[in-house]
């Protein structure tokens, strides 16, 4: 079964009144691209998110960010009571010097609007019990990407088929036509020698080049081969490794060989519609093939 390395995964935690959110987005890459945004308490452990998300996603071009909504309890910045006092004390003693009258004075406004009066001094550490929230939050947005590459990997896994199937269809509708070709061809030079006056040939050798001219115009390998390319290809995408994004592309390749060998020797109009048809058909599965992990 295969992957689509397309997928968008998140998953929400709560720790000591703040929630932890992790959002996983991805998209195709011929490699592992892996970017982060993570908050400030979590980096130290950058590395080790790392080394987990490498471990579970083989290719795409992955963003990952992890940050924290706080409680407004948290987040208000503390006055500092201590500091707001010294500058009280200051104050009056300078006013008291200078003979200033402080009974109008709006000692809540000025002390506010000091330096460093309003200040959130605290630093803080990570736990071992938060780190083990946000590893598990983690894993879970990693699993719900997965999930959702799956379905993915699902929806092109029966347009592939699809596609499989319509080219396999227009190989068998070339078989009428191919046959025909032969006797077309072969009336059609040996009604151009009939119109040649005065022209004495041999009918043996005219025979044997004749043979030999049908022989490189057969398409019958191709077709084999082209039926062995798509067989290989729907057995392909069965397989449970994973991965199988790169080899799917090369069979695509192989494909596309043999359409336009046999385009190039069909020769006839209805079989080169059809050759037209079949390429469609596999451009769709190329661009798509883009996005298989």
């Amino acid at each position: 079964m295969i992957q689509s390395m397309t997928g968008y995964g998140n998953a929400v935690a709560e720790f000591g009144g703040k929630k932890i959110h992790v959002e996983i987005k991805s998209l195709n890459s011929k490699a592992l691209d892996l970017s982060t945004r993570i908050a400030p308490l979590y980096r130290e452990k950058e590395m080790e998110i790392r080394s987990f998300i490498q471990g579970h996603l083989e290719r795409g071009k992955v963003d990952l960010s992890i940050w924290v909504e706080k409680e407004a309890a948290l987040t208000a910045d503390p006055v500092n009571v201590a500091l707001a006092s010294q500058y009280y004390n200051e104050l009056t003693s300078m006013a008291s010097t200078l003979n200033i009258d402080t009974k109008t004075t709006d000692w809540m406004t000025l002390l506010l609007r000091m330096p460093d009066i309003m200040s959130h001094t605290e630093i803080e550490v990570l736990s071992d019990e938060e780190w083990q929230v946000v590893n598990k939050t983690l894993c879970e947005a990693v699993g719900n990407l997965i999930d959702f590459r799956k379905q993915e990997g699902q929806a092109l896994q029966r347009k592939f088929t699809e596609k499989i199937e319509n080219i396999r269809s227009l190989l068998h509708s070339i078989t009428p036509y191919e046959q025909s070709r032969v006797e077309k061809i072969r009336q059609r030079i040996i009604d151009g020698l009939s119109q040649l006056s005065g022209v004495d040939y041999d009918s043996n050798r005219l025979e044997q080049e004749m043979i030999y001219y049908i022989e490189k115009l057969d398409i019958s390998e191709e077709k084999q081969r082209l039926t062995n390319h798509l067989d290989y290809f729907l057995q392909t995408m069965n397989e449970g490794a994973g991965g199988q994004g790169k080899k799917l592309g090369f069979i695509a390749q192989e494909m596309g060989r043999e359409i336009n060998t046999t385009g190039s020797k069909s020769n006839q109009a209805e079989m080169q519609n059809i050759v037209v048809q079949m390429k469609d058909e596999l451009e769709q599965i190329k661009e798509q093939v883009l996005n298989v992990m």
